[in-house]
């Protein structure tokens, strides 16, 4: 049975949201509890009398997480007329927000921006650092409009729509889920009883206390809603051929000789590359479809080698010309449905190696994994990832020191390798000589040079303590030493250089370098989220010490690639672009472009075992690679205008996905002739 929409009367809706004198109405709690994995991480409590809307909210989960205060004054359709928030972003970086609006104007600040627009009505603000009780307001105020969608404050505008269900949500059989659209890159569900009330965000879990046993059936609605949505981009989005297809015109990457091939004509049949010819000399039989590729360039399908994927971010990675990925920590067996439906080709995703997450119990654990909480139950879950057919098993920050080497031990005797953080009180050169294959995050690495002993990196010192790396000589001895047990042992480090820019070099009311070239394309709330600092600036000296310590992160890079430490690109990230970012960053520290980008295909293969079909445009590899207008050796940010994407012989163009997405796109396509859907 199908759950019908809910109605109301508009009427009703603006009485109830009407105001009234604070001293003729009882204020009336609402009480929400974040859940992440199962497990409660923070509160929200929204108190509303007359007008007025007081909200509490916290969040801690694996050590971080935002909380503040907030005051609301809404007029009768449920829009701000004043908002206040005051605390600390999911860093501990302060918050002060304001909105006013007053007359034909509204002003606010916030530390992403701060600005005032002529309004003829109240319009709807978006705050940058709001609450999930928020969106439940936006919902209501869209609804209010009598219409679907509203333009909103700074810019954009917010669209709201009823889901239908197949049946009622068992124990809230009169409420019904609206999907929201325009705030970032991936929609908003929110769930709403009869009256317009919120009682779950299902964007991180936040739940009505008196609904809290009913999150989990909750998060497999919000999963439904997002394969179906995905299937439905899928079936639009992806261009498959009959017959071979032939990509002219181009020249080709080639990443072991680090150079371009002369024009080139490539043949695709099937999911795999079946010619590689000159140009000029190509056979095309009758049968073939053609695509011109104007005198681009190639390149092999990029490797985020530090991924953390979902149903919403296949078609984000396509996008980016991002055609595999490791993922460093998901939900154990969601994990491998995601992957066995990409690979069916129901939905779009890169290839993907699966990595187990392991985490120890402590106040600061990861929700995400597997938490043991005795050594036997982390071994157990070593056997479970084993047995799962898991690559590598992920430490994580929390499992204690002692557990290291058994649990390594175990790992390896499955023929399981082992990746990870440097868990807290554990320095990198213990987890070298232990066993570890290698390092997760190159801050995990340099902190072992410039915390000391008792400083947890559970906390957020794994970040704000690479400030002191402003000072570090890396001729030292203790890096050094360091460095040569990575020789030793052939550890590699999986750098995600990208996200210690996004978090070191951050500043309220601009675009970060990992941000810019992508971020103005964005949804305004992602634009919003990136002109913000993750960290506290508090002084000239401060924000030097943060941009001198990055430089020397890069600095790390260089030392560690002459070397010869293997070095992984990836980002941390869920969305594509910042793998872009990664191999700019590569060049940034010194290496060449060609370096570079073989570090990000064929040496990422090559790592994993897969080079002999992968990570090249070789006659018997899979057709796995991406089309640029312009040479990347000459200019490495050339990688971020593409125009066409193939992942196992199956074309996507990113001007299309990311219209889909709501994203302005960065280049042309390019024609497909022949292709089907």
């Amino acid at each position: 049975m199908r759950l019908s929409l809910v109605t109301f009367s508009v009427t009703a809706l603006l009485v109830s949201l009407s105001s009234h004198p604070a001293q003729a109405q009882a204020p009336e709690t609402d009480s929400y509890v974040v859940i992440a994995a199962g497990e409660q991480v923070g509160y929200l409590q929204a108190t509303r009398t007359g007008d007025q809307v007081e909200i509490d909210y916290d969040v801690d989960n694996n050590g971080r997480g935002p909380g503040n205060h907030q005051t609301l004054t809404l007029n009768a359709d449920g829009i701000p007329l004043s908002w206040t928030i005051e605390g600390h972003s999911l860093f501990g970086d302060p918050v002060q927000e304001t909105l006013i609006q007053s007359g034909d104007t509204l002003s606010w600040t916030s530390q992403s921006d701060s600005g005032s627009i002529e309004v003829s009505e109240p319009r709807l603000y978006i705050a940058a650092d709001d609450s999930p009780w928020s969106e439940g307001m936006y919902v209501r105020a869209v609804l209010a409009s009598d219409g679907d969608s509203l333009p909103v404050a700074p810019a954009g505008e917010l669209t709201v729509e009823p889901v239908p269900l197949d049946a009622p949500i068992e124990g809230l059989e009169d409420a019904t889920v609206y999907r929201l659209t325009g705030l970032n890159l991936d929609a908003s569900y929110v769930v709403m009883d009869s009256d317009l009330r919120l009682i779950a965000n299902l964007s991180g879990m936040t739940i009505l206390e008196e609904y809290a046993d009913l999150a989990p059936q909750l998060a497999r609605l919000r999963s439904d809603f997002d394969v179906q949505h995905q299937e439905a981009l899928q079936e639009q989005l992806a261009h498959r051929f009959d017959t071979p297809v032939v990509i002219r015109n181009v020249r080709l990457f080639d990443p072991e000789a680090g150079a371009l091939t002369g024009l080139s004509a490539v043949t695709v049949f099937e999911g795999e590359i079946v010619g590689v010819q000159p140009d000029d000399a190509a056979w095309i039989g009758e049968d073939h479809q053609l695509i011109d590729g104007e005198g681009g360039v190639l390149v092999p399908g990029l490797h985020d080698m530090h991924a953390h994927i979902s149903t919403a971010t296949g078609l984000r990675y396509l996008s980016a010309g991002v055609t595999s990925v490791r993922d460093m920590g998901n939900d154990p067996e969601g994990l491998i449905r995601l992957i066995n439906r990409i690979d069916a080709g129901e939905l779009a995703g890169p290839r993907t190696v699966r990595n187990g997450m392991l985490e120890g119990r402590s106040p600061y654990s990861v929700r995400t994994g597997i938490i043991a909480d005795t050594l036997d139950n982390a071994l157990d879950a070593v056997r479970w990832y084993a047995s799962h057919g898991y690559w590598q098993v992920k430490i994580y920050n929390s499992l204690p020191g002692d557990w290291i080497a058994p649990v390594i031990a175990e790992a390896h005797a499955w023929g399981l390798g082992v990746t990870g953080h440097v868990p807290a009180f554990v320095t990198p050169d213990y987890a070298i000589e232990a066993g570890y294959d290698d390092i997760s995050h190159i801050n995990q690495l340099m902190l072992g040079w410039l915390l000391e002993a008792d400083e947890d990196t559970r906390t957020p010192i794994r970040l704000t303590g690479m400030r002191r790396a402003a000072t570090l000589d890396l001729q030292s001895d203790k890096v050094q030493h360091t460095v040569d047990l990575m020789v030793e042992h052939g550890t590699a480090l999986d750098t995600t250089a990208v996200t210690l820019e996004l978090l070191m070099l951050s500043r309220s009311g601009e675009f970060p370098s990992a941000a810019a070239g992508h971020a103005d394309h964005m949804p305004i709330g992602f634009q919003r989220n990136r002109r913000r600092a993750f960290v506290t600036i508090d002084s000239d000296e401060t924000d030097a010490e943060y941009r001198n310590g990055f430089q020397r992160l890069l600095d790390t890079m260089k030392l560690l690639d002459e070397r010869g430490v293997q070095l992984l690109p990836g980002t941390d990230s869920a969305y594509g672009f910042p793998a872009l970012r990664e191999v700019e960053l590569y060049v940034e520290a010194g290496l060449s472009p060609a370096r570079a980008l073989a570090l990000a295909t064929l040496e990422a293969e090559r790592y994993l075992g897969r080079d002999a079909w992968l990570g090249s445009i070789e006659i018997g590899k899979r057709a796995d690679f991406f089309l640029i207008p312009n040479d990347p050796l000459e200019d490495i940010s050339n990688i971020r205008e593409i125009r066409l994407v193939m992942k196992d012989g199956v074309a996507y163009l990113p001007a299309e996905i990311h219209r889909a997405l709501g994203i302005q796109p960065f280049a042309e396509p390019v024609t497909l002739p022949g292709a089907t859907q």
